[in-house]
């Protein structure tokens, strides 16, 4: 372990070099102010007697590197102006905002201080042609700006925009831009200034269609689509500006905070350490964030068991979320506590919501063939097909590899599915048949279903691709009930319970931990219905 001095974020700190010890990083973390750069790549703290007096204590074996720590006071001066700062009483210091519609463009003297600021909003970017950072106007984000210059010469510029040609929508975008709205339903919607040849491209990516009320071009939003959504913008010559638009469909959009926290390294690092999924990592990481920027200008280590149950609160009666969401949102904040801090289980005090008893809503086996005959592309069909026959979660759909079909058992393998377990389900005569249509056809090398990577990349297929063609047959089949690829699953287990199945293999198949979790198809069968007479049917009305 080697200690050096360094200037870090305009301060004198000891930098603290080691190779990756679990052990050593639990005792380092327990010093005072000890924190972790990404920049650095390594742990620091203060430059002062009583934090290395602290640090030899805790490590006896560190050796200090007199290289980087022999630095006199003239040095110290020469090490800041090697990272410029601004001179907040200095005349000549001029700052300029052009206000441009929804975007904001900033011209300031190079300050390692104001790009970090700049760097802390969502969407920025550096403009080399123009020698300015560009951020979306809204969120307040000019009010912010305007407050951290207010020492300065700022001068405000208003520029005029070219109006979309429909008066109806209200969006504004320069000529040679093209705006991006990413939904918080996975749409994207695209609005620029009359082009034919750019509208005519854009109408050859998959599920595209135009939205008259809104005046714009709409997709669903998958990584390929939007790939190539930026590669047709940028071959007409246009700049793509990308933006988040939050809508209200069922919850309340999350609180807009004048600052955007990312979640700390660490917390991503100890859910990698414990081998959590990306599902679950990521469901963990947007929970925590959004409690972090719930308390913007609080430092996470300073938030009190009061303040935590009040977030609660908030998300409860402001954004009614579902009692599963509020949940996800009390283990994301007890995970950084108790799994990333080291903080004891009785930190603080959280009341658990009551799961809510739902049942789920079921297809009947008409309706199931009346979806598939709606679909006509046999990748789609299979895809179909394989859920419903062996009861399968879409994310286990589209990690299934050829390997894991077992012709010969007349199997499939699902690995490493939810809970990190491993189980077998059934291979349906019929989906086999249709598999070897399938296979010579599109010729899948690793994954059973590509999605369309390069010619050496094999991906697999994308979860909204199956939803988006899904929704598509079901809207076809003129079903109105409520149902998502998921009710597939729902629909495998009761139909299998009605024709007489064991409830203990269909737990099986399903991969249930609990059969409590399986017994919910026994509310929603239909099975004995037919004999059962309503007391109605024998009144003489």
């Amino acid at each position: 372990m080697q200690a050096s001095k360094i200037f870090h974020n305009n301060q004198n700190r000891i930098k603290i070099d080691f190779p990756f010890d679990k052990d050593k990083v639990l005792l380092l973390k327990q010093l005072e102010d000890v924190k972790w750069s990404k920049t650095q790549n390594a742990w620091h703290i203060p430059y002062t007697k009583k934090s290395f007096d602290e640090l030899l204590k805790t490590f006896p074996d560190v050796v200090y590197t007199k290289k980087n720590t022999q630095t006199t006071e003239k040095e110290n001066s020469e090490l800041t102006t090697k990272t410029p700062l601004i001179n907040l009483q200095d005349p000549q210091t001029q700052t300029t905002i052009k206000i441009i519609g929804k975007f904001l463009m900033i011209n300031t003297p190079k300050s390692a201080s104001d790009i970090d600021f700049l760097k802390s909003f969502k969407y920025h970017k550096w403009d080399v042609k123009a020698n300015a950072w560009v951020i979306p106007n809204f969120n307040k984000n000019l009010i912010v700006i305007k407050a951290y210059f207010k020492e300065r010469q700022l001068k405000i510029e208003i520029i005029e925009q070219v109006q979309l040609e429909k008066p109806t929508n209200k969006q504004c975008v320069n000529p040679n831009e093209v705006l991006i709205f990413k939904t918080n339903t996975n749409q994207l919607r695209v609005f620029f200034n009359y082009n034919k040849i750019l509208s005519q491209a854009i109408k050859t990516l998959p599920y595209t269609v135009w939205q008259p009320e809104n005046n714009c071009w709409a997709l669903p939003y998958t990584p390929k689509i939007e790939t190539d959504l930026l590669e047709i913008i940028k071959a007409n010559n246009l700049l793509p500006i990308l933006q988040l638009e939050a809508q209200t469909i069922g919850l309340q959009p999350r609180k807009q905070n004048i600052i955007n926290k990312t979640c700390p390294n660490e917390y991503i690092l100890k859910l990698k350490e414990l081998r959590y999924s990306e599902s679950t990592l990521q469901t963990y990481k947007n929970a925590f964030e959004e409690f972090i920027n719930y308390y913007h200008t609080v430092d996470v280590l300073l938030i009190d068991n009061e303040q935590i149950i009040q977030y609660l609160q908030y998300l409860v009666i402001h954004r009614k979320v579902s009692s599963s969401y509020q949940n996800q949102a009390i283990n994301a904040i007890k995970f950084y506590y108790e799994k990333v801090l080291l903080k004891p289980r009785e930190f603080y005090f959280l009341e658990r919501p009551r799961r809510e008893k739902t049942l789920p809503t079921v297809l009947s086996v008409e309706e199931v063939v009346l979806i598939l005959s709606k679909i006509e592309n046999l990748k789609h069909k299979t895809i179909i097909m394989l859920i419903y026959s062996a009861g399968l979660r879409i994310s286990e759909a589209i990690n299934l590899k050829i390997k894991d079909i077992d012709s010969k058992r007349m199997q499939i393998r699902v690995q490493q599915s939810k809970g990190k377990k491993d189980r077998y389900t059934i291979l349906s005569t019929k989906l086999l048949a249709s598999l070897r249509l399938y296979y010579p056809k599109y010729k899948p090398r690793e994954w059973l279903f590509e999605g369309q990577g390069s010619n050496d990349i094999s991906i697999p297929y994308t979860t909204r691709s199956i939803q988006v063609f899904f929704k598509e047959a079901v809207q076809k089949a003129e079903i109105k009930k409520q149902v998502s690829v998921h009710t597939l699953r729902h629909s495998f287990a009761t139909h299998l319970l009605e024709n007489g199945t064991d409830l203990r293999y269909i737990q099986n198949l399903l991969g249930h931990e609990s059969s409590k979790t399986t017994e919910i198809y026994t509310h929603v069968t239909t099975k004995g219905f037919d004999q059962i007479k309503s007391p109605l049917d024998n009144l003489e009305i």
